[in-house]
């Protein structure tokens, strides 16, 4: 009787917990008492707060995501509420009312990543507690009465990724920021003062992140500091230091000055028209007998210029910094045909004679174009994708597509930070990763693509970044990757995975019929092989379920999974991890590792479903994710098997580029 009496107490036991209201639900009920007074929100007591509105995302019933923008909301942010939801990734109060100082009880929130206070009525001091929030990338306070100085302890935010402060009354001196992670600044709209710290972090941003701070200084906005200039007062500084000493001047003095003066002129112009005349003489002279002699050379020029075009490699004929191996300069310019063109407000610190002097190496080639990385002479490094077919999409077609891709905003996607369109050549640039690809980490330098399979922990880190710029691109305009594999998955800098070459397909031409590589072609799903046919956001989960077993694996899809294992899938990852555990790799062998191991399994054998309609969409795909990690987290912290470290021993190994100086 006593199995009996544990079973039926343990029933009980469950059932009790599962009536025990959300912790999540009192804190977010009384969040709403303090900044919701007129009852705009309609959260009610006994229902699951993970369904309420502006809840977006849930884990293990705990609230990850808060997104309450544009409601009108009042009142002040309760700072020892807010703390009791500490299982929070984004929080959004954006485009709201709230007012009162940010509390400083935000330092309770240890998993933040995403912060959203933009366009309220907020006051007070920059709260000193957001910089002991180590997870912390985005932080957007624009457009508040926020006071006080920007704090030094920003520098300790390692994974900074947006920092707008811009619309405040900031004062002060900007601290030495210096995250090679920062990627958006906006400082704008503020009192602040003295020189711009000279980081390299700080010289990639131009005069678009500083403008409207009258007392700020330094070459990121064109204005030189002097240290030894004397403090002088707005009024005083109108008028001219010497004035009484003018007024002396007699009149007879001022008349022969204006002589002398106007002398010289007359003097001036008479020379400069003489050597006019000598200089067209000359010329006439000697287009006359060349004239026959340099159209050969010319025509030869423009057909070699051409042909490198053609083969989609930089000429080298002009532009700064040519050479071998594969490097030369970009000098497809011409005079008047395009210029470059900066996404959104913010401009770079670079400008297109920068880049047309840049040596180019050549990173790779594909259907759409080839991808180059550019060194510029101050040594700041971009990458620029080389558009394969320049009449298509049209002119205006290409620039709105364009801007589409450029208002995406994500920490797991490579951000567009510039086109450049002429007669015949389209270019895009995008921030250089130094860190290299999901493909070198995988395989390293094995051209076969034959590598070890990765630790469960990096598995299920990479999928979730990747399902959440997957997602995020779905969920915005509707748009997809269409490219997706390990080769387009870029490290940052704190190594995290980043997509890039997402929703380049409708800059191919619909008439070419040229294959993708066969290295390419089996991450695509089945019924979007034909290169006539056009990517889904079903077939980029199709994708999304090949990387999967290629980070489980270590084998590129160098042949059709599904066609040659179909349900026998599993059985050829299993047997694939099992010969690298003998040979002292790969998986840990531990009961945690095997379950997590086929968690994710079982993830990507869904995504890889033959029929679409059969997939999950990739908000159910990151969820399962989510909940999976949640749960390995919680096993490993009972066994010695750590995840951070596991993660920490896969990337330490992978051989860093040297970062370059700006």
């Amino acid at each position: 009787m006593a199995p009996i009496t544990i079973l039926v107490f343990y029933i009980l036991f469950i059932t009790s917990m599962g009536e025990v209201e959300n912790p999540d639900s009192a804190a977010l009920l009384a969040l709403k008492t303090a900044i919701d007074p007129q009852n705009k929100l309609s959260w009610r007591q006994g229902t699951d707060p993970c369904t309420w509105e502006g809840v977006k995302e849930c884990m293990l019933g705990r609230v990850t995501k808060l997104v309450v923008e544009n409601y009108g909301l009042t009142g002040h942010i309760d700072g020892n509420t807010l703390a009791r939801l500490d299982q929070l990734r984004v929080l959004s109060f954006k485009l709201n009312n709230l007012s009162g100082q940010i509390p400083n009880t935000m330092s309770k929130l240890v998993n933040l990543k995403s912060l959203y206070l933009n366009n309220n009525l907020l006051s007070g001091k920059f709260p000193a507690s957001l910089t002991s929030l180590h997870r912390l990338k985005i932080i957007v306070l624009s457009g508040n009465s926020l006071s006080g100085e920007i704090p030094p302890s920003l520098a300790h935010l390692q994974r900074l990724y947006v920092l707008y402060l811009d619309s405040n009354k900031f004062v002060g001196q900007i601290p030495a920021i210096n995250q090679t992670s920062l990627k958006f600044l906006n400082l704008s709209n503020n009192l602040l003062s003295g020189e711009i710290p000279k980081t390299s972090a700080l010289m990639q941003f131009n005069k678009s992140s500083f403008s409207a701070n009258v007392n700020l200084c330094g070459p990121q906005i064109g204005l030189e500091c002097n240290p030894n200039a004397p403090a002088m007062s707005p009024a005083l500084s109108l008028l001219p230091t010497h004035q009484h000493h003018h007024r002396r001047l007699s009149r007879k003095a001022k008349i022969l000055i204006a002589a002398i003066c106007g002398g010289v002129l007359v003097l001036i112009l008479l020379v400069a028209c003489l050597l006019l005349l000598v200089l067209r003489l000359h010329k006439r002279n000697r287009s006359s007998n060349t004239t026959v002699d340099k159209e050969v050379p010319q025509a030869e020029t423009a057909a070699v210029e051409r042909h490198e075009r053609e083969k989609g490699e930089p000429s080298s004929g002009r532009g700064g910094g040519g050479g071998g191996g594969g490097r030369g300069g970009f000098s497809w310019e011409g005079e008047k045909l395009g210029k470059l063109v900066f996404i959104g407000d913010q401009v770079m610190s670079y400008s297109l004679e920068d880049l047309l002097k840049a040596s180019a190496e050549t990173l790779g080639r594909g259907t759409i174009g080839s991808t180059y990385k550019a060194v510029m002479e101050s040594g700041y490094i971009v990458t620029v994708k080389r558009l394969k077919d320049a009449r298509y999409p049209k002119v205006e077609e290409f620039r709105s597509q364009v801007e589409v891709l450029g208002r995406l905003n994500h920490p797991n996607l490579v951000p567009l930070r510039a086109y450049f369109q002429a007669k015949e050549e389209r270019l895009l640039v995008f921030d250089y990763f130094p860190n290299g690809s999901l493909f070198s980490l995988i395989h390293g330098n094995r051209p076969s693509g034959g590598g070890k399979p990765l630790h469960w922990t990096s598995c299920l880190k990479i999928a979730e970044d990747l399902a959440t710029g997957l997602l995020y691109i779905h969920q915005n305009f509707g748009l997809v990757h269409g490219n997706l594999k390990s080769s387009n998955v870029l490290l940052g800098s704190d190594f995290e995975s980043c997509l890039t070459d997402y929703g380049l397909q409708s800059f191919r031409n619909p008439e070419s019929t040229e294959e993708p590589s066969a290295a390419s072609l089996f991450y695509r799903a089945p019924e979007c092989r034909d290169p006539r046919k056009l990517p889904t956001q079903l077939a980029d989960v199709y994708s999304f379920g090949v990387l999967l077993l290629e980070l489980m694996t270590g084998k590129t899809p160098f042949q059709d999974l599904v066609q040659e294992h179909g349900t026998d899938i599993p059985k050829w990852v299993r047997s694939v991890r099992e010969e690298e555990t003998e040979s002292g790799e790969g998986s840990s062998g531990n009961e945690t590792s095997e379950e997590k191991l086929s968690a994710l399994l079982n993830i990507a054998m869904t995504c890889v479903g033959v029929v679409p309609d059969n997939r999950p969409q990739m908000k159910e795909v990151l969820r399962m994710i989510r909940d999976t990690r949640a749960e390995a987290q919680i096993s490993s912290n009972n066994s010695s098997d750590h995840s951070p470290g596991r993660w920490s021993d896969t990337v330490q190994s992978l051989p860093r580029e040297e970062q370059s100086s700006i």
